[in-house]
């Protein structure tokens, strides 16, 4: 079977603030594990993403920051690419939406889905702010909630309540420029017609066999009740104008443009024809990672731009949407100090420690929990006290009993044939769960493996076997070094950085695939290097006093 061109892509981070721990499980890093796991398979692997940088939430927080919309995302999209390369992302391309090659594609793309007949101009009634002489679209107005009552609204949704608002919904809305109350005034904008798309749209979704039944029930809810013609266009300035006569002066939705930026990452990489191969191939394969509350965009609007401009796109065909993930219990909050934001993790640990974290905390089905002392407790239990124990205990084994050579028996027994053979069968466990993108029982399996070496190491005490049977000894240090090349392999695409280290003091190669867990790595008389710890324990105190330092300096 010849190599798969999969293409990865994940939902862009917002350039006005630092992601957070919960952003990065909920689409980047899940979506960095997959696109590891295929390149082990052999995979063709594009894996893009990029700064989303248009529309009100941005040019709303230059404002209140006396910036222009570019200066601040010029300076939060350097800050985010550099935290992910940080993080050990490997993105093919993580681009921003300032790209002239996006620009110039949304606006051909739309050119297009008008000339196929799906996109119509309205007159409507918004509100309009007579002091600054601007419509207040989206994020430029907030008021009262007219769902929860709750006074800080935004025009484009409650964050108390969770609801979607227009700004006229809003009771006693106020400017968020000026603080002044908005009148009413009359506009045109461009329309998308989305139920003519309505039937395509739920054939796709009923017949898409990676769909679960978490996502059609969703996105099927949202074409019952939202499926509606939306506004292509807004008022405000910062933004891909539009590409229609007359409406030059009105730019795309940020939602709109933004989501196309999966294509145009993918063009921009290339920067030739190839990009077809992954977007019209029908033998390619495509993923999405993002947080539940994007899939009815992902699963339902995202497909209908693509029918409907009249390309034979490839259609999404993997949705891996999240729930949340808490802090201790609680939702995020930069402005009520709630969570760990990616800049500050970065200064507190290594970004494998973060990463094993939070596969291991990925919620899948549920929203779940993170906490310092949660975290304390997986770096200290299984990274230390479970895998990096094990490294250090063999290794040192090779150096102190066979001069820094791993022992390569001419014959293993049955017995340790039998703990070889257990290792490969959950090895292919491992590969079944990364397929169904079951990450948390990739981890857990991959673990597994490491627990197994260690009842191993203890069960047959090798350091007395050395000093009456060294040809036995020999046997079960090289079952063990076997069980660590396996988990160099297993682990690569949740903790890259430290199984590369590993294999470094294996001496094996960096350059691996999925099958080379099946086979023998060693040659004859295969000299370690120097062993070394490679984890370290941590407490809750010492986190807790790095970030308070840390905010202190920040502040």
């Amino acid at each position: 079977m010849g190599s798969l061109k999969v293409l990865v892509t994940c939902a862009w981070p917002y350039a006005y603030s630092i992601p957070h721990l919960g952003n990065l499980i909920g689409s980047v890093l899940s979506a960095d594990v997959i696109a590891r796991y295929h390149k082990l398979k052999g995979d063709e692997v594009v894996f893009v993403s990029g700064s989303d940088e248009h529309g009100t939430p941005i040019e709303v927080e230059a404002i209140q920051r006396n910036k222009k919309p570019k200066e601040l995302t010029d300076e939060i999209h350097a800050k985010i690419k550099k935290i992910f390369e940080d993080f050990e992302i490997s993105f093919s391309n993580y681009t921003r939406t300032e790209s002239e090659i996006h620009k110039e594609f949304v606006r051909e793309f739309y050119r297009k889905v008008y000339k196929n007949g799906f996109i119509f101009f309205e007159k409507v009634t918004q509100l309009y702010c007579e002091k600054d002489k601007i419509f207040l679209p989206d994020r430029f107005v907030i008021g009262t909630c007219p769902f929860c009552n709750y006074e800080k609204a935004r025009g484009d949704q409650c964050e108390n309540c969770g609801n979607l608002l227009e700004p006229t919904q809003l009771i006693n809305p106020k400017c968020v420029v000026c603080g002044s109350t908005p009148s009413k005034k009359e506009t045109e904008h461009c329309f998308i017609d989305f139920p003519k798309l309505r039937d395509r749209v739920i054939e796709y979704i009923n017949n898409n066999p990676y769909f679960d039944k978490r996502i059609k029930a969703i996105s099927l809810g949202y074409i019952k009740d939202e499926f509606r013609a939306r506004a292509l266009t807004r008022d405000n300035k910062w933004g891909i104008p539009a590409p229609f006569e007359n409406f030059e002066d009105k730019t795309i939705y940020v939602w709109f443009e933004a989501v196309l930026g999966y294509i145009s990452a993918t063009i921009e990489y290339f920067k030739d024809d190839r990009w077809k191969e992954y977007w019209f191939n029908k033998n390619a394969l495509t993923y999405y990672f993002i947080g539940k509350d994007n899939i009815p965009f992902h699963a339902v609007i995202f497909p209908a731009l693509l029918m409907a401009s009249g390309e034979d796109y490839n259609l999404p065909h993997i949705i891996s949407a999240t729930e949340f993930l808490t802090y201790e219990g609680k939702k995020f909050s930069k402005s009520q100090g709630i969570g760990i934001w990616l800049d500050e993790a970065l200064q507190i640990a290594e970004s494998d420690y973060w990463r094993y974290a939070l596969v291991y905390l990925r919620p899948e089905e549920r929203d779940t929990e993170f906490s310092i002392k949660i975290f304390v407790e997986l770096v200290n239990s299984h990274l230390n006290d479970t895998l990096g124990n094990l490294v250090y205990r063999v290794l040192t084994f090779v150096k102190n009993y066979f001069n820094y050579c791993i022992p390569k028996p001419k014959e293993l027994n049955d017995e340790e044939k039998e703990i070889l053979n257990k290792v490969e069968n959950i090895v292919k466990e491992i590969d079944s769960n990364f397929k169904e993108v079951k990450l948390r029982n990739a981890l857990n399996l991959a673990m597994e493996i490491a627990r197994i070496g260690n009842w191993y190491l203890n069960e047959k005490k090798p350091w007395e076997k050395v000093k009456t049977n060294k040809e036995e000894a020999s046997r079960i240090i090289y079952v063990l070094a076997r069980i660590l090349h396996v988990l160099t392999i297993v682990l690569h695409p949740i903790i890259p950085k430290k199984c590369e280290e590993i294999r470094k003091m294996l001496n094996l190669p960096l350059n691996i695939k999925w099958e080379d867990a099946f086979y023998d790595p060693f040659k004859e008389e295969q000299k370690i290097s120097e062993p070394k710890i490679i984890f370290r324990k941590y407490s809750i105190e010492e986190i807790e006093n790095k970030l308070r330092e840390i905010r202190k300096v920040s502040i």
